[in-house]
């Protein structure tokens, strides 16, 4: 019969016998992997024919046997299995035309783990729902180049790229970041081919495959790179270029053009402020403050071979400024507000959250870890998508809250906070790992500059209120599942301000942060997670202080000359303070000692803050150093003495010099600025 035609594909759903009676009248249907049929019966009993036909042609397609067998002789055959493992290849115009799908089968639809193949050589292997490419697949695009492929390990929604994914073209650009319809759509990184004549990178925000908001652009060819607001793939809004020479220029881009007046800042500290050529060539109205405090106002030209040209007004009248103020011209600082710079970043991760943390959406909104793609395309096990689910994991979400509950106690949550952020596969571990991505694009190689140590401490303190408040979200989530709640007080901390900054002003969301969190930001997870950033960010603090710590270090070489007691006695310390039982001291030598030998507990002490990153330890060391003075002045007096500021001053000339810490200067000024500001 014709009906039994129309069932010989092997594919239907559940035997193409699943069918749905409606109550109007006698129907069923059959549903194909590519068209739907409906019978209709005149009564039950007609409909009861049809299904048992239709019910048995499918069975004997699928065994392959040809038989008839009469309505109601023998047993009546069983219902072919609602899911199968078939290859089926598709006719009907559309994006599956002549695509073979291998794999699993639901209802007439790919669902589950399968492949499909297209005879120009694309394929896609990963998971399907409903016949569209839904959950982790790889997808491969052949190119015109021989051999060439573009790869997408991506997270799919409905038959489109959506969530994270990582995707390497032909051209050897890699992209790794969000997607949402198909298109680059959140954060995420493009990176141009390794070796090539114009290398660059963009590490920032996309908008519908364009790259758009907040971004840090590297340009290798120009040796430049760009922070700031970008809007259709170009340059738009305020921005900050800082160049391998040095120099720092802030002002206003359009259409990838710089428009209207800026500031330029040399590595000397000289400032000018006025208008531009695309290279930073000096052109048209300006002024220059040079680091002495003259200044030159007038107008500014330059010609090929000529040089700079300028005809205005030096005013040398002018006092010297503060060196302290030219050392601290700082770029972007209220440019780029520190709470809205890597929203793309805390983004997905606030809803993953918000979504009570589900196993399914950790690698789509986390990020996954693969092998290289060289390798994907040569492992079979990955081809066929024979991942390890999360729930499968060691680090399946579940596991990870479990444990947090069991860390909620101060002396427990430390070393809890300190493995989870050292674990890569634990959603605060991989937050760490992209912020830090962020970071170092932002500062590292061509963005280690003097004049954006303000921007980056800014942002150091941001990502640590940012992991605390991402800690609390998990806490909470932990709690609801156990069917629990934080405690009043804690529940205000726990709620997710974004763009609030650490110092307890008003935020971009009208909130403040709390004593209490802002203790825990400070006093636990700014110490964690600063050892990650402490590279970059103290390189930009050695810049900034670079003069001054090099004259406190040629300061330092000098001293180191004396002999101890002619050091004490050069530095004016009181006699009867001198620790003489410590020294070795021979007839012909009254005051000629061994060095190193007086204050030595202070000074090993102090030299023990170049051991650590914490801040709080830092000053820790400083204060230890203090009281080692202390103490051994007071051994000397027999008694214990309280060291007066003009006692005390000389002697921590003398364990500073004698520790030879090269860059103090540097050290001490971070302890100030990353110390809990209550």
């Amino acid at each position: 019969p014709r009906a039994q035609v129309w069932a010989l594909p092997p594919l239907l759903d559940r035997a193409g016998a699943t069918h749905h009676l409606l109550l109007s009248r006698c129907t069923f249907q059959v549903l194909t992997p590519e068209e739907e049929f409906s019978f209709c019966a005149k009564d039950p009993q007609g409909q009861v024919v049809w299904q048992w036909k239709v019910t048995q042609a499918v069975r004997q397609a699928l065994r392959g046997k040809k038989d008839f067998p009469v309505l109601g002789a023998g047993p009546e055959p069983p219902e072919p299995p609602a899911c199968r493992c078939l290859a089926y290849t598709f006719h009907v115009e559309g994006r599956l035309c002549q695509a073979t799908y291998e794999g699993e089968w639901c209802q007439g639809r790919p669902h589950g783990k399968g492949t499909l193949k297209w005879p120009d050589g694309q394929n896609h292997v990963g998971d399907f729902c409903q016949g569209l490419e839904h959950g982790f697949g790889i997808r491969l695009v052949p190119q015109a180049t021989e051999d060439k492929f573009d790869c997408y390990k991506c997270h799919w929604r409905e038959g489109s790229m959506c969530g994270y994914g990582i995707c390497e073209y032909s051209t050897n650009e890699v992209y790794k970041g969000y997607f949402q319809a198909g298109l680059r759509h959140g954060f995420g990184v493009l990176e141009g081919a390794p070796h090539t004549p114009l290398p660059y990178k963009y590490t920032g925000h996309w908008e519908r495959g364009q790259r758009s908001g907040y971004g840090i652009g590297e340009d290798g060819d120009r040796g430049e790179r760009y922070i700031g607001m970008w809007q259709a793939d170009q340059r738009h809004g305020l921005g900050v270029v800082v160049t391998q020479a040095g120099v720092c220029y802030q002002g206003f881009f359009q259409a990838d053009k710089m428009v209207g007046p800026g500031v330029l800042l040399s590595e000397d500290d000289s400032l000018y402020e006025g208008t531009f050529t695309r290279d930073l060539s000096l052109v048209g109205k300006g002024k220059v403050t040079f680091p002495n405090g003259f200044t030159l106002e007038g107008s500014f030209s330059s010609g090929a071979g000529s040089g700079l040209q300028t005809q205005g007004v030096l005013d040398t009248a002018a006092l010297p400024p503060d060196p302290s103020s030219t050392r601290k011209r700082q770029l972007g600082l209220g440019a780029f507000p520190v709470g809205s710079r890597w929203q793309g970043v805390y983004g997905p991760f606030r809803d993953f959250v918000r979504a009570g943390c589900p196993g399914d959406l950790q690698e789509a909104l986390l990020g996954f870890h693969t092998q290289s793609s060289r390798m994907l395309r040569k492992s079979q096990e990955y081809l066929c998508c024979e991942r390890a689910h999360p729930e499968d994991s060691r680090d399946s979400i579940e596991d990870i809250l479990e444990e947090l509950l069991r860390h909620r106690k101060p002396e427990a949550l430390q070393q809890y906070l300190r493995k989870a952020l050292s674990n890569s596969l634990h959603p605060l571990g991989k937050l760490l790992r992209t912020l830090l991505l962020t970071f170092q694009a932002t500062y590292a190689g061509i963005g280690a500059n003097k004049h954006l140590q303000g921007l980056a401490q800014e942002e150091v303190k941001q990502h640590a209120q940012e992991l605390w408040a991402a800690y609390r979200g998990l806490l909470q989530i932990a709690l609801q599942r156990k069917g629990q709640a934080l405690e009043e007080e804690e529940e205000a901390e726990t709620r997710w301000a974004p763009g609030t900054p650490c110092s307890g002003e008003r935020g971009a969301s009208g909130g403040s942060v709390g004593g209490g969190q802002l203790i825990a930001v400070h006093g636990l997870v700014l110490p964690l997670m600063l050892s990650s950033f402490y590279p970059e960010l103290f390189t930009l603090y050695l810049l900034l202080h670079e003069r001054e710590d090099s004259l406190y270090s040629q300061g330092i070489t000098n001293l180191s000359f004396f002999p101890d007691t002619k050091l004490l006695e050069f530095l004016d310390v009181q006699k009867h303070l001198w620790p003489l039982k410590d020294l070795t001291l021979t007839t012909n030598q009254r005051y000629s000692l061994v060095r190193d030998k007086c204050f030595l507990s202070a000074t090993e002490c102090l030299q023990k803050i170049i051991t650590t990153v914490d801040p709080r330890e830092k000053l820790e060391a400083l204060e230890r150093t203090y009281g080692e003075i202390e103490a051994t002045v007071s051994r000397v007096l027999g008694r214990e003495h309280k060291l007066p500021m003009d006692d005390l001053l000389p002697l921590l000339i003398y364990v500073v010099s004698r520790a030879r810490i090269q860059h103090l200067g540097a050290e001490i000024h971070l302890i100030r600025d990353m110390m809990d500001p209550m």
